[in-house]
């Protein structure tokens, strides 16, 4: 089992956070061609809550039921929220977090998708990972559309660390979540802009990773579609990791990017899939 597990999503948030809200760096902007890491490059809610789900989901059974899966979700995502209380995360988000009695309010952003990636790793079967990831985003995203983004996103990872090529990951994704996956990369760069919706965000991260040579290209992949970049490209390398090894010159950038407890919860993580 690899022990990079996570990296993957928060390499993608922090690389594509300068060029959230199509914003870009140095004048480059909508390209491959750039420096990782550029400029104020950092992590962002996406990293928070990516590490909060993983938290929730090793704190609870691996055959917990769903109640008690949500509490633990909820539980984790609002310690860790008001741990990071700017971490940038949207406004109905936010009124969720300092709720006492948090409940869904019917979101279909890509929230759900971006947040998703441990439950990829953690369980044997691909019924099993689909539920859990359904569960996840229910306690926020309960639309069809969230939902959706977070099923697909974790079966990519599962595909994908179980050896699935990938057209095998794609047909399962266009199979069963209807997405359509066969634009390409050049088409969908002229148009795109910021959209936060998880339609609008999902398709092109599996999009970024289905054209990619590696990890990195991945990444570059992402970014230069512009739009939700960081959420886009931690989506799409979640998957991208699980398919490809991470440089460790990344993995140790990465470390460099985040706090002490969130190195920590990814050692925690890691070690539990050994």
């Amino acid at each position: 089992m690899k022990s990079t597990a996570l990296y993957g999503a928060i390499l993608g948030d922090i690389i594509g956070s300068p060029y959230e809200f199509d914003r870009s760096v140095d004048g480059v902007r909508k390209t491959k061609d750039f420096e990782f890491f550029k400029g104020n490059a950092h992590f962002t809610d996406d990293t928070v809550l990516t590490i909060a789900v993983a938290e929730a989901l090793l704190d609870v059974e691996r055959n917990a039921d769903e109640e008690t899966v949500c509490n633990a979700v909820v539980k984790s995502m609002q310690s860790w929220g008001k741990q990071y209380p700017r971490a940038g995360y949207g406004g109905r988000f936010l009124i969720w977090l300092g709720s006492k009695n948090p409940q869904p309010y019917n979101s279909w952003g890509n929230g759900s998708a971006m947040r998703v990636s441990a439950v990829g790793w953690l369980y044997d079967t691909l019924e099993r990972t689909r539920e859990v990831a359904r569960w996840t985003a229910q306690v926020t995203h309960n639309h069809p559309e969230g939902i959706k983004g977070a099923e697909s996103t974790a079966s990519a990872i599962f595909l994908a660390r179980n050896g699935a090529t990938k057209d095998e990951i794609k047909k399962y994704v266009e199979t069963e979540f209807g997405y359509d996956l066969n634009s390409k990369l050049d088409d969908i760069r002229q148009n795109y802009h910021h959209m936060e919706g998880s339609h609008e965000t999902v398709p092109e991260a599996f999009i970024a990773f289905l054209e990619s040579t590696d990890f990195e290209d991945a990444i570059r992949n992402g970014v230069s579609l512009g739009g939700d970049a960081d959420t886009l490209t931690c989506i799409d390398g979640s998957i991208a990791e699980a398919f490809y090894e991470i440089p460790q010159n990344l993995i140790e950038k990465c470390r460099l990017k985040i706090d002490f407890k969130i190195r920590k919860m990814l050692d925690r993580f890691n070690e539990e899939l050994k």
